[in-house]
């Protein structure tokens, strides 16, 4: 019986580590495959997770470059809008540069009419001699016309009746008493009421007629004396015509 149980204890101590070793055969293989799955799991993961950072970074990539698409669009849009303005400053430009250039052009026109009209005038101008003089006398420091004065305008003024190219120069002078600019205005006070009374009383066309103010300057006659200065104070009207060779205005009027 002994034997019985002993056989029976060997028996079960084989067949237990004939089961262990059956059992390590099959379960080693089976974890070294669980290894390498999770290494290959491990693989992947790490596969994955550079994937993933790569199209993160692909994103922020694309990201970044659509920003930079837009600001580029943004750009272009503001560079099409500046040509544009540059290109209407440019026709306004083109446009005031036509017309100053019309302008011009009717400015050099209008000189070149008004130098033929010029050249004319000048030309016609050698036609007019001086045929009378006429001399108006003045109250010291006065620039009113006395009753003589006006008389010889009047006979001046019906000589002229007759013509119809004459032209007029009206001087005036003071004597030496008193200063420079207050002669002056004196002198053209003086000459602009003996032009008024003819363009006025007697309906002289004021274009034909030409004034001067000259002041103290040539005296006719001494300016020590009471006389000379008298003579000194005085209105000069002298007649120029181009009808001097019909004879109808004559140095009578001296």
């Amino acid at each position: 019986m002994s034997r019985i149980l002993a056989l029976a204890a060997v028996l079960a101590v084989s067949f237990g580590c004939a089961t262990k070793k059956h059992v390590r055969m099959q379960v080693d293989p089976l974890q070294q495959r669980v290894g390498q799955m999770e290494a290959r799991a491990k693989q992947t993961d790490a596969a994955i997770g550079d994937l993933q950072r790569g199209v993160s970074l692909a994103d922020e990539h694309a990201l970044a470059a659509d920003a930079k698409a837009r600001e580029a669009g943004q750009l272009a849009a503001k560079a099409n809008e500046a040509a544009a303005r540059v290109g209407q400053q440019a026709e306004a430009a083109q446009a005031s540069a036509d017309k100053a250039q019309t302008a011009a052009e009717r400015g050099l026109s209008r000189t070149a009419e008004l130098d033929r009209k010029i050249t004319g005038l000048v030309t016609g101008l050698e036609d007019y001699k001086l045929t009378a003089t006429e001399t108006v006398l003045f109250d010291f420091g006065k620039s009113k016309l006395t009753e003589e004065s006006k008389a010889k305008l009047d006979d001046t003024a019906a000589r002229l009746r007759d013509h119809r190219r004459y032209v007029i120069e009206v001087q005036g002078f003071t004597d030496k008493i008193g200063g420079q600019e207050y002669n002056l205005e004196l002198s053209r006070k003086r000459a602009a009421e003996v032009v008024r009374y003819l363009t006025v009383a007697h309906k002289v066309p004021l274009y034909r007629i030409h004034i001067l103010g000259l002041g103290s300057v040539l005296p006719v006659a001494d300016d020590k004396t009471s006389e000379g200065r008298k003579q000194n104070r005085r209105v000069e009207v002298k007649v120029y015509s181009a009808d001097h060779a019909t004879g109808k205005l004559t140095s009578s009027l001296q």
